[in-house]
């Protein structure tokens, strides 16, 4: 059973995949969707993606759609051709015997004018399996690195820094902590005149990039009576000009995403994932701390670092994860695409490297997933090319303990839709009010 009632289909705002962003003026306008509302069907049966195309709001009057049919995306495509619209209308169909998701792409041109837009159907998802088995020391070489963080002592520097001025009633701080490698840093932010052990804490971790925290993250939680901290991904600086990132980001840490990857002992993801620990570790030290109630958030890199967190850190009571990255590193043995960072190269003869395949799967969202114990609420994008649907499907199939799903046919991997984050604040707040302890003070936006 989920946390909340699952979603149904009468609860899409939408089920179409756009050329349009919803804001920018366009000509030209490219839709593509299932015909069926959630997108969901079964093995072997057929699924018609209708395509429509509208020229300043109205049907376009002539012309053709260039389309493309595959497996979540993998190449070469399953289908591809051409549709002729009337109308300005056009449909093709396609199938597919396995459980993932059967992906079409549809190009519009018209003289300089190229749009393009993507639709995608759910095939079974519940039976999305994970590609290759949990390593076998799996458990034991997590305990390792674990036991290496313990001995290096958190030593916080806490700088006090001034809270957004429309954010009243709560104090913020610059935070560094000693970690195995980089320290963490972060900002932190607790209500004012937080009482001891009175809170629930929630820790944040941050996606992609090279960037600073962003204070008003863990302000706007704080306002709502959580102790919470958020870290970036490096351990970087924060809150520096936006030139200094850059340099990082095309220096030191340009395509981190894939440093050390031909070992376990030396992937960066390692040191990203012991930081989100010491997070943990720094929350749960906070006099302010209720001892029991502990979140852990995040979406596309953090999502696969907020689900890190919640398996290796027994104190975690409750994980959100949208859109998770990091998931079937594996995948192209069973067939598949793997998700982000699509860490594991193919050589000339076409099969994975063996060093980096091993490796991976120690830092598998989808490995992780089955060590989840706490209740968790996850959201998965069906159109979404960076962190695919079928490895974040196999993630939460994986999982065993209380979970929850939430599905957007007509999503992709950019911010979520604003009904993502209202669900997001609706369900935290329902886990607050369930797990914290009676004397826990929960205050109101």
């Amino acid at each position: 059973m989920g946390l909340l009632a699952a979603v149904a289909a009468s609860n899409f705002h939408a089920y179409a995949g756009s050329s349009w962003d919803g804001r920018t003026p366009a000509e030209y306008v490219l839709t593509v969707e299932t015909d069926r509302p959630d997108a969901m069907y079964h093995k072997g049966e057929t699924v018609t993606f209708n395509i429509e195309v509208q020229d300043n709001k109205q049907p376009a009057k002539d012309g053709a759609v260039d389309w493309v049919i595959s497996k979540d995306g993998l190449q070469p495509p399953m289908q591809k051709g051409t549709a002729t619209l009337q109308g300005g209308k056009a449909s093709v169909t396609g199938t597919m015997n396995d459980p993932g998701f059967l992906r079409c792409d549809a190009t519009y041109k018209h003289d300089k004018d190229i749009v393009t837009a993507p639709a995608a159907a759910a095939i079974d998802p519940s039976e999305i399996k994970p590609s290759m088995p949990v390593p076998d020391d799996f458990d034991a070489f997590w305990a390792a690195k674990k036991k290496e963080l313990a001995a290096v002592p958190i030593n916080p520097k806490l700088t006090p820094v001034p809270a957004p001025p429309d954010r009243p009633g709560v104090e913020t701080f610059d935070i560094q902590a000693d970690c195995v490698g980089a320290p963490i840093s972060g900002y932190y932010a607790r209500p004012k005149g937080a009482k001891p052990k009175s809170c629930v804490a929630m820790l944040m971790v941050d996606g992609a990039g090279v960037l600073s925290t962003d204070l008003l993250a863990p302000t706007r939680w704080a306002q709502k009576g959580l102790l919470t901290l958020d870290i970036n991904a490096h351990g970087i600086p924060n809150g520096k000009p936006k030139d200094f990132y850059a340099a990082l980001a095309n220096g030191a840490l340009k395509d981190y995403r894939t440093h050390g990857r031909e070992s376990r002992d030396t992937y960066y993801f390692l040191g990203m994932y012991l930081r989100v620990l010491r997070g943990l570790d720094f929350l749960a030290a906070q006099p302010e701390w209720d001892g029991h109630t502990l979140f852990i958030e995040g979406t596309s890199q953090g999502g696969a670092q907020a689900v890190a967190g919640a398996a290796l850190d027994p104190r975690v009571t409750f994980l959100e994860a949208g859109s998770m990255a990091q998931c079937d590193h594996t995948g192209m043995v069973a067939n598949r695409i793997p998700g982000w960072p699509k860490l594991v190269p193919m050589g000339s003869d076409g099969k994975p490297d063996p060093a980096v395949l091993q490796a991976s799967r120690y830092f598998d969202s989808v490995n992780f997933a089955s060590r989840v114990k706490v209740p968790a609420y996850i959201w998965i994008g069906f159109l979404d090319s960076v962190t695919p649907p079928t490895g974040c499907y196999a993630a939460y199939n994986a999982m065993t303990c209380p979970k929850e799903l939430k599905v957007d046919p007509s999503h992709g991997h950019g911010r979520p839709a604003p009904d993502y984050w209202n669900a997001v604040t609706q369900v935290t707040m329902a886990q607050v009010a369930k797990q914290a302890k009676p004397q826990t003070a929960v205050g109101s936006p």
